[in-house]
């Protein structure tokens, strides 16, 4: 093991440290700027974004806490114009952050594709509200400590996690670049809970609790799902072509059928299935399907007493 710390440098003037730091051998990996020379996405300007959505998705609960059924329409139809200039931007930015000129038809076309984007996102949002309104449901009928389908609105994880995957999912369905994955690492940061925006998830699905959760790219889950903390739902190694490259594309997380129930800690890797119904004990290593209906648990615990660690 490399020990960083080893030969600690000597103090050096501002000078000296900005000199070495825009040195290109120091900041190539690091470093990305657009053949376009266009701006990159900016978090700050998708945060807002975010904020915006919430505050349509969930009127009251996020945003004008006053706003009254007379005045929604004003409410929402502001942040709704806000979105649409704001996002259009961010998915034009988007597609310049992987473009390479000589293969595009120009940088008009990209931003005439961008509004348009933008406006069909934006057509989603009552199918997007309607998913999160059962989200909002199971995870208030699963959640015996849940007083009220609002308190679950407000303070739940998995709602926050919800609908910004809900969100990203939308966008990502449109072929938008880059922008829905950083929207997903929003709430992942906030919420320990990881959603690729690829993942296909069903209705009323509930993470009671949620912290570090994972939902790999290409899992498909069904309606009336729960999943509790710790979960993953992951790939095996990846698969290799003659040239010794990843193959990437290829469906390599599991299928969750609909009202499974898996509990804390448990690990499914690869392409298997998790049956209709079926029951996934805690801190379950699973690597092969599961019949509709089956419960998988651990084995009994061994009992014993080892001295001084001897057998162990």
């Amino acid at each position: 093991m490399t020990d960083h710390h080893a030969g600690e440098p000597e103090p050096l003037s501002l000078e000296e440290v900005a000199e070495r730091l825009c040195d290109p051998a120091s900041y190539t990996t690091v470093y990305h700027r657009p053949l376009h020379d266009q701006p990159m996405p900016a978090v700050k300007v998708l945060r807002e974004v975010m904020e915006r959505l919430r505050a349509v998705l969930f009127p009251g609960y996020f945003g004008n806490s006053d706003i009254t059924p007379e005045s929604m329409r004003f409410h929402v139809g502001a942040n709704l114009d806000a979105v649409s200039r704001l996002l259009a931007d961010q998915i034009r930015r988007g597609y310049c952050f992987f473009c390479d000129r000589e293969q595009v038809e120009g940088c008009q076309a990209c931003e005439d594709r961008a509004k348009n984007l933008a406006g069909r996102f934006l057509a989603a949002l009552p199918r997007i509200r309607s998913y999160l309104a059962d989200d909002v449901q199971a995870a208030f009928e699963g959640d015996p400590a849940a007083r009220s389908p609002g308190e679950t609105i407000f303070c739940y994880p998995s709602i926050t996690a919800m609908t910004h995957y809900r969100v990203a999912h939308e966008l990502h369905h449109l072929g938008v670049e880059l922008i829905p994955r950083i929207i997903t690492e929003m709430a992942h940061s906030a919420t320990g809970i990881d959603i690729h925006p690829g993942a296909e998830i069903g209705r009323r699905f509930f993470i009671d609790h949620g912290t570090g959760t994972v939902i790999g790219e290409t899992c498909v889950i069904g309606d009336n799902v729960r999943l509790y903390q710790g979960v993953t739902l992951g790939a095996k190694s990846f698969p290799k072509d003659a040239s010794g490259n990843i193959i990437k594309g290829i469906a390599r997380h599991p299928v969750v059928e609909d009202e499974v129930t898996i509990y804390s800690g448990a690990t499914i890797l690869g392409r298997v299935t998790i049956g209709r119904g079926a029951v996934v004990g805690g801190n379950v290593w699973l690597t092969r399907d599961v019949p509709a209906g089956a419960r998988v648990l651990q084995g009994r615990a061994r009992e014993g007493v080892f001295e001084y660690g001897a057998g162990i």
